[in-house]
């Protein structure tokens, strides 16, 4: 298929169906081991002559909190976040679509209906919950789709009020999340994949200590500021 991330580029998949009693057990062997997230299915990309998609991880444990980060969490301390497992509402789509059409309206999910919503939420066989963010007067400004490993939390989808660029709400998300995760104990945070070249993917470097996945496993990213390729 079109590569999502670089122009002039196709893209090819290895990819597996989650289902079943073991569908939980496949996909954290399968998210350890790179793979992401889509509905049923698990997938990495295995496009010949390019590898530019690294899958990346946040080290929870070892987060540097920097002074920019620490005022982002003050600007959005007013929000209140909460769990709501795999519910949909029509207030989620439509800032969902507000979102899409600022951020993305020359994607593929600029055509996403309400149907194709509800299943981008619900068609999980695994751990899943979408975790929303309201102002105190109770507005629904941001949302994460969140699936829960053994050892940490991976973001599959996120949104947030394109008008409220001043709280850096999609950065807030990854902020809370790898809190969450010391919370409970759990050591990563994966961002699924980190590209170069994207403009779109790109941001994901500023989260560190950052892991990447190569041909011999995880290990530390060469530097806070770019992963090395694998």
């Amino acid at each position: 298929m079109t590569c999502p991330y670089l122009p002039g580029r196709m893209e090819q998949q290895l990819f597996t169906e989650l289902s079943g009693p073991s569908a939980q057990n496949v996909f954290e062997r399968l998210g350890e081991a790179g793979f992401r997230r889509s509905h049923h299915i698990m997938y990495r990309p295995v496009c010949t002559g390019c590898n530019s998609c690294i899958p990346v991880r946040i080290v929870a444990s070892e987060f540097d909190f920097t002074r920019s980060w620490r005022r982002v969490l003050k600007t959005n301390d007013d929000l209140t976040a909460q769990d709501i497992g795999a519910r949909v509402s029509e207030e989620q789509f439509d800032l969902f679509r507000r979102y899409v059409e600022s951020r993305h309206g020359d994607g593929d999910m600029a055509n996403m209906t309400a149907r194709d919503y509800v299943n981008l939420v619900t068609a999980s066989p695994v751990d899943t919950g979408l975790v929303e963010f309201r102002t105190p007067d109770g507005k629904l400004v941001a949302a994460c789709l969140t699936d829960k490993l053994r050892d940490g939390f991976s973001a599959v989808y996120s949104f947030f009020e394109p008008d409220m660029n001043s709280r850096s709400l999609g950065s807030h998300m990854i902020l809370w999340l790898v809190q969450e995760a010391r919370r409970q104990g759990l050591r990563h945070v994966y961002l699924g994949f980190w590209i170069d070249d994207s403009q779109k993917m790109a941001y994901k470097r500023r989260f560190s200590p950052l892991e990447v996945f190569g041909p011999a496993g995880w290990h530390a990213a060469e530097t806070p500021e770019e992963p090395p390729r694998s």
